[in-house]
């Protein structure tokens, strides 16, 4: 695990520590002290703790004027134990919420599993959002946690999307695609 890092191609139009507006502004990175582990796999240090044990996450663009955010996470998505939809939600996406963000697209490949703890979170950051005309994305999660999502319907609140080739799109071009399809679905 501590081969893989955040995707870097959209570093030379965004950096979350160089944000005054983003929760990571400030940071600093050693690309050779290995420091955050998920159980006993350290990870690349270019990930940053949002306060999960198991899941971190990296803010590959954010756009305070259209509204949107693309957060990358890694690592294990767990609500039973960890209640991690509630740390993502207060410690991190309430932050963005604040500054304007309303679009919310994670992307979920290095998610390798998921651990169902309830709705109630879920149900709320989706009325909230949907409240200011938002939403909430996550692209290419892994098949065993796409699963267990599936599997307590949980796709209600956040809407899974395969995309697979989203790195070769501009940021504004994933947000305008992923945008297009979920109001093509609302019609």
């Amino acid at each position: 695990m501590h081969t893989i890092e955040p995707f870097y191609n959209w570093r030379d139009l965004y950096t979350a520590e160089e944000d005054e507006r983003s929760p990571f502004y400030g940071r600093e990175y050693s690309e050779f002290e290995f420091s955050q582990a998920i159980y006993n796999f350290y990870i690349h240090p270019q990930w940053d703790d949002f306060g999960s044990r198991t899941l971190y996450c990296k803010i590959l663009y954010a756009d305070y004027e259209m509204r949107f955010a693309v957060i990358e996470l890694i690592g294990e998505w767990n609500d039973a134990i960890e209640n991690d939809i509630m740390t993502l939600k207060y410690d991190l996406a309430d932050i963005l919420e604040l500054e304007g963000i309303s679009h919310f697209i994670f992307i979920g490949e290095n998610v390798l599993n998921f651990h169902y703890g309830g709705k109630d979170y879920y149900e709320e950051w989706f009325e909230e959002i949907a409240d200011d005309e938002g939403w909430l994305v996550i692209l290419n999660l892994s098949s065993p946690a796409a699963a267990e999502f599936k599997k307590y319907k949980l796709q209600y609140f956040i809407e899974l999307m395969e995309i697979e080739d989203w790195r070769v799109y501009k940021p504004h071009h994933l947000f305008k695609k992923i945008d297009n399809t979920i109001s093509k679905r609302l019609i």
